[in-house]
């Protein structure tokens, strides 16, 4: 059984520079240029994992040598038995996360492949709001908040590409402050949660909001 080391961001990272390489060989000829791009292809893919042994760098690095579309298209595919999944996790595990609303929509759990999932996101059409449950250091966390359509294109905050966003915003406490004394914090990110899961290739921005929002 392979072990598992690729998270669903890192592999949208090698999916990335695959992509990228394969449209450089379709488009420039000066093969200075193109060593130029295997190498910085190579680097930014390892760069996405904090540590690697030595037969995982070969195998990512074998992206170097291909030529064809095809040759991607099957290393990406022999990836997959790689893939690390969103931790395993129960509608009564979720329930907990938000003990509050006693009235919780939860997600079809049984519809999501969660080897592509970084965070766990849905929406209750009906109260206008955003759920998201994301696993940090052992545990899961939970935040939920308003999500207000913008009706119009930018860049979300979690998976930094341009689409069609909403403006979420969480209310949080304060160190010391009362309940009655809540704060906000808003940004605008993706309305559509598979979308940005499938192109989010850094959990930095991700983690901070969420570990802000959770406090």
């Amino acid at each position: 059984m392979s072990t598992t080391f690729i998270r669903n961001h890192q592999f949208n990272v090698i999916k990335k520079q695959s992509e990228f390489l394969l449209k450089t060989l379709r488009t420039v000829a000066d093969r200075r240029v193109l060593e130029t791009v295997r190498f910085s292809s190579v680097a930014n893919i390892m760069d996405a994992f904090p540590s690697l042994t030595e037969d995982q760098k070969r195998m990512l690095g074998e992206v170097s040598t291909f030529e064809r579309a095809e040759d991607f298209e099957r290393y990406l595919n022999d990836l997959e038995p790689y893939l690390e999944p969103f931790p395993t996790i129960t509608p009564k595990q979720i329930q907990k996360l938000f003990p509050k609303n006693k009235k919780l929509k939860l997600p079809d759990l049984t519809s999501v492949d969660f080897r592509y999932v970084t965070y766990l996101g849905w929406v209750d059409i009906a109260s206008n709001r955003l759920f998201i449950v994301y696993p940090f250091e052992g545990r899961f966390i939970g935040i939920e908040g308003r999500i207000t359509p913008t009706n119009k294109k930018g860049y979300c905050l979690f998976c930094n590409r341009h689409q069609e966003l909403a403006l979420f915003s969480v209310k949080t406490k304060p160190s010391g402050a009362s309940a009655d004394n809540l704060s906000a914090i808003s940004h605008y990110v993706c309305l559509e949660s598979q979308g940005c899961n499938h192109s989010i290739t850094d959990t930095t921005a991700l983690e901070k909001f969420i570990l802000s929002a959770s406090k």
